[in-house]
């Protein structure tokens, strides 16, 4: 991952004369279908994008959803297609805003509450001790990677030509300085960019600014590195935690080459710090092992 060196149904209306179609309302999770633009969508239609589901807020002629946020928000079908609440999650949204209390906008609770349907197991395997443990590990190396969930994309434009790696049979269409980091977990390089969309369904070797537009595909890439990367360790972060191998091997997955082994005390204990704070506030424990 970069590193950062600062540390962004209500009832249908009836259509105008040579309006676009309307989409029926009462759309369910099971009936969702593909945003399609120009269309017409009631308040509370659900709609699929980009592998995401969008709930419609307010009614609009087809506004994109990544583009609108007053118009669409991300959606989470978990639960019988209800939408995020308490209990969905084990960190509220009372608490979340607490651990990132100048948060950049773009990082929404709801984008991640709607996230988490692409890897169930995150924050959902063990006791419930391991449960909230995962959350907050998960939580807190998100924190410093981004500075508080304050930047959404590195910030030193300088090394962006620096994450092509033109060996790859892929390459790099979207162009040279497209992979630099971004999202909660700062996904850089082509060929992370080209696995994370592949596993996720999404184009984003052809189109990485994704990951920067729409906060339900930001938090699915930092969930598909903590749930299945072991980056430069043995294990992933969802590993490590659930395993009890401890917090300090999920910061050896996401930054050990800069910060473990001595290379890095203080930033490793930025880290250690922030992980401890958020298990109090989620009324767990940080559990051991807890440096690299």
């Amino acid at each position: 991952m970069a590193v950062l060196l600062a540390t962004g149904l209500g009832a249908a209306l009836v259509p105008a004369v040579n309006a676009a179609p309307q989409q029926a309302a009462g759309t369910t999770c099971e009936t969702a279908t593909d945003w399609v633009a120009g269309t017409w969508y009631p308040a509370g239609s659900i709609v699929r994008y980009n592998g995401s589901y969008y709930r419609a807020e307010h009614e609009n002629p087809g506004y994109d959803p990544v583009i609108s946020h007053w118009y669409w928000h991300p959606y989470s079908c978990d639960g019988g297609g209800q939408n995020p609440g308490p209990g969905s999650f084990v960190v509220s949204e009372a608490q979340f805003n607490q651990m990132f209390p100048n948060r950049n906008s773009f990082y929404t609770y709801s984008g991640l509450v709607a996230a988490l349907s692409s890897y169930p197991g995150f924050a959902n395997t063990g006791s419930e001790e391991v449960k909230r443990r995962e959350a907050a590990a998960f939580l807190a190396n998100v924190s410093h990677e981004t500075g508080g969930l304050v930047h959404i994309v590195e910030e030193n434009t300088a090394n962006y030509p620096h994450y092509c790696d033109p060996g790859q049979p892929f390459g790099c269409p979207a162009g040279q300085a497209a992979y630099y980091g971004r999202g909660p977990i700062q996904l850089s390089w082509n060929y992370n960019y080209k696995a994370a969309g592949d596993a996720l369904g999404i184009d984003l070797l052809g189109n990485p600014w994704l990951v920067q537009n729409d906060p339900a595909v930001a938090w699915r890439t930092a969930l598909w590195f903590w749930n299945t990367q072991p980056g430069a360790g043995t294990m992933s972060g969802h590993q490590a935690i659930v395993s009890g191998a401890g917090f300090g091997e999920s910061i050896r997955s996401i930054n050990g080459s800069e910060e473990c082994n001595g290379r890095n005390p203080g930033q490793v204990q930025s880290r250690v710090t922030t992980f401890q704070n958020f298990s109090a506030l989620l009324g767990t424990t940080p559990g051991g092992n807890l440096y690299c």
